[in-house]
């Protein structure tokens, strides 16, 4: 595979959230815009087979490739500029790990053990909780939650398909799973254990319809949706003499107080 030269500072530049691999653009379908060349970018950084060391210490010690540093926590510039705004990120000890090239807005947290992938952006006031895996390149917005065992999708490859991206203030359930680009927008509610793909079909029950996604369009999640782990029964004689199903993500609902107040964010944790 062909790549190309990483652009100076690419780094620090995805560390500080100047350049993203997708951003908001209200002028695109669902509102955004993927930036091919900075995906190119990343992936020229794996080009160089060099490795090196990092040693915190001596109690951490990582190795990768010398274009793939740890991020700095601590004495980055922009860990510095969050502290001096009043609100710094939060990275609970025990054994998490966010790859240099992650932008985590001011009020983060995230909780042991947790890994954050290159090209990542986490949005203000954002909880990562325990065993949360957020992919390369995964776009995630202000005040969401992201439960324990979630796991968010990275791409990198081929560059111009669209990360996940998950807006502002959704609520991701404890093992639930986003993946292959799907796009989940504001204020959403994923339940705990439903898996959405690119290619994944939503039974709107509360609009009487079906959302589906495909490899070119991948599946958009409505705003407001409370998406719940369902079923569906499969067509044809052998699937009716056994009772097979498939699982099948079901719009229940859309958001409302009740929903709000189960969902409520506690900001003394952030």
């Amino acid at each position: 595979m062909s790549t190309v030269e990483a652009p100076a500072g690419i780094i620090a530049d995805l560390d500080a959230g100047r350049v993203r691999a997708a951003q908001p653009d209200p002028d695109v379908p669902n509102g955004w815009r993927v930036n091919p060349d900075v995906q190119s970018a990343i992936l020229s950084l794996f080009a160089d087979r060099t490795t090196r060391t990092w040693d915190l210490d001596g109690a951490l010690q990582f190795r990768d490739r010398v274009g793939l540093p740890v991020k700095g926590l601590v004495d980055s510039p922009e860990a510095l500029a969050a502290l001096a705004a009043g609100q710094p990120w939060r990275v609970v000890p025990g054994g998490s790990s966010v790859r240099g090239g992650v932008y985590l807005a001011p009020g983060v947290t995230v909780m042991p053990p947790s890994y954050i992938n290159i090209g990542a952006w986490v949005g203000e006031g954002t909880m990562v909780d325990s065993h949360v895996l957020v992919g390369s390149c995964a776009q995630i917005g202000s005040r969401v939650h992201l439960s324990a065992g979630v796991q968010i999708g990275g791409v990198l490859e081929p560059p111009g398909r669209r990360p996940v991206i998950v807006e502002d203030e959704v609520f991701v359930g404890a093992q639930a799973a986003l993946l292959e680009g799907i796009l989940v927008q504001r204020g959403a509610v994923i339940a705990a254990g439903v898996i959405l793909t690119g290619t994944s079909r939503l039974y709107d029950l509360a609009r009487a319809r079906i959302v589906a996604g495909t490899l070119d369009e991948p599946l958009v999640v409505p705003a407001g949706a409370v998406v719940a782990p369902g079923a569906r029964r499969v067509a044809g004689e052998f699937a009716a003499a056994h009772g097979l199903a498939l699982s099948a993500a079901v719009v229940v609902k859309y958001r409302d107080e009740r929903t709000d107040a189960r969902v409520a964010l506690e900001e003394a944790l952030r």
